[in-house]
């Protein structure tokens, strides 16, 4: 039986999975790497420390007759490189903010409709096109000596195979990328005076991008959040993918391409060839339980917080939670909205507390649910996955809240398992993305929404999406 070999370059570090035609894990090994914020809101990575830990990975994996290899990783990074090849500076990842100038610049130079229409998203400090802009403004002449640009995943297939590429998919979080076309976008790089020769080739996520000194193809490969999702089995328009991870994300695979006009969601292209996706994104999930088990609950373990939660009635007698710890992205791009404790009372206690937190991320998530099916989608069900799957209460919270069943895979490896089916289409095992996925993708155990939960939860979901536009001029200062 072939090995597959997938490869997720994270933020945190490098996750190595050898897989077998039949889905099953054979081994897996990852390799940490440190995160540099030499100022506040920055965010910084060696693009050699990814390759290292790479080939750490490999070593400690000791995967043998691998049919083919693929990549995933961490979104947007910036890897600019010279004439050799070499890192002109550390990378400016996915998480560093310093680019909101530059954002204002892009929407204006572009026009806000346009950079939609053509990009399927609105600048935002995180992608890549901000931090190229503010290359050229603050550090010219690391910008002068440019000869080549890449995505932190890519760093890792030059280093492999020794080729210039990316796929489709993570692509289209550059603010570069002509998503409804599936190329490089000239009129965004006119506007914005970047060099196209700076750019890789685009590849669809399944096609060879090359192969390894031994002979082993490699797939183009997905952005994380794509590879996830082929990971649960989202290989087109059905299943909902959900992942709770730190933060919280609704991924739909869409029937063609289609933008929101005001970006509140993100439209990128798919891992799977001539697709395309919609995908909202909440910043504190799971990180919203952390949060309020650190401050009133130190060193408790997330299971009593959650059979505490448990004693509470839905609705918690009108205490509703605003997750927005970090700022918010969907539906706001709000990066100075602020989360709330609103409705307390003298009843309230610290499993109040916990249940209006999994409530108020549930909320957050229907935001970007309802917004994805505005774009054309139809979910018959969810895909949920990440740590905060693993309480029954908070599913069947959400699968209430979003008045759709819930499934869990067998295996939640993550972006690795879809990089390695990328990697089996590509050498050979299978014959396209959804066959990988039907010989592989396994779920277990349905989580139905709670009929008396979901008429609680409807006018939860009033209060909850209230407090947002009657919170913000008091937390900016206008009202």
């Amino acid at each position: 039986m072939a090995t597959l070999v997938g490869l997720d370059v994270g933020t945190t570090g490098v996750k190595a999975l050898a897989v077998g035609e039949d889905g099953e894990i054979l081994a897996r090994s990852e390799e940490e790497y440190p995160l540099s914020t030499p100022r506040p809101g920055w965010a910084e990575q060696d693009p050699e420390d990814w390759w290292r830990a790479t080939e750490r990975a490999f070593e400690r994996l000791d995967a043998t007759d691998v049919a083919g290899i693929g990549l995933s990783g961490q979104m947007h990074g910036l890897v600019a490189l010279d004439a050799s090849d070499t890192p002109i500076r550390p990378a400016i990842l996915w998480n560093d903010g310093r680019t909101a100038a530059q954002c204002a610049e892009i929407e204006e130079r572009v026009g806000l409709e346009t950079l939609i229409a053509r990009t399927g998203n609105r600048a935002l400090t995180g992608f890549t096109a901000p931090k190229l802009l503010w290359l050229r403004e603050h550090e010219p002449e690391s910008y002068g000596r440019i000869a080549s640009i890449l995505l932190p995943k890519d760093y890792v297939r030059l280093r492999l195979c020794g080729e210039h590429a990316v796929d489709v998919a993570d692509a289209s979080g550059t603010l570069l990328f002509d998503v409804a076309n599936r190329t490089w976008s000239e009129e965004v790089l006119e506007a914005l005076e970047l060099d196209p020769a700076w750019l890789p080739r685009a590849l669809e996520s399944p096609e060879v991008s090359g192969e390894t000194s031994d002979g082993v193809p490699v797939a183009a490969g997905a952005g994380d959040q794509a590879a996830g999702a082929l990971g649960v089995g989202v290989d087109r328009p059905g299943p909902l993918a959900i992942a709770l991870g730190t933060s919280g994300v609704v991924f739909a695979a869409l029937p063609g391409f289609a933008a929101d006009p005001q970006a509140r969601v993100h439209a990128f292209c798919h891992a799977v060839p001539g697709a395309w996706h919609a995908m909202g994104v909440m910043l504190s999930a799971a990180g919203s339980l952390r949060w309020i088990r650190d401050v009133a609950a130190p060193g408790a373990g997330f299971g009593d917080l959650v059979e505490a939660a448990a004693a509470w009635e839905p609705g918690v007698e009108g205490l509703t939670f605003l997750p927005y710890l970090a700022g918010e992205r969907t539906p706001h791009a709000d990066p100075e909205a602020r989360g709330a404790f609103a409705g307390l009372g003298l009843r309230h206690d610290r499993g109040a507390l916990v249940r209006a937190v999994l409530e108020g991320v549930a909320y957050g998530l229907r935001d970007s649910f309802d917004l994805v099916r505005e774009l054309g989608v139809d979910p018959e069900r969810g895909r949920v996955s990440g740590g905060g799957a693993r309480s029954e209460l908070w599913l069947k919270i959400i699968a209430s809240v979003l008045e759709l069943p819930l499934e869990r895979p067998v295996v939640e490896e993550g972006a690795a398992y879809g990089a390695a089916l990328l990697g089996g289409v590509a050498g050979g095992v299978f014959g396209d993305v959804q066959a990988a996925v039907a010989a592989t993708v396994q779920v277990r155990g349905d989580v139905e929404p709670d009929p008396d939960w979901v008429a609680v939860y409807a006018e939860g979901r009033e209060r909850f999406r209230a407090l947002y536009p009657a919170l913000r001029p008091i937390q900016d200062g206008s009202g």
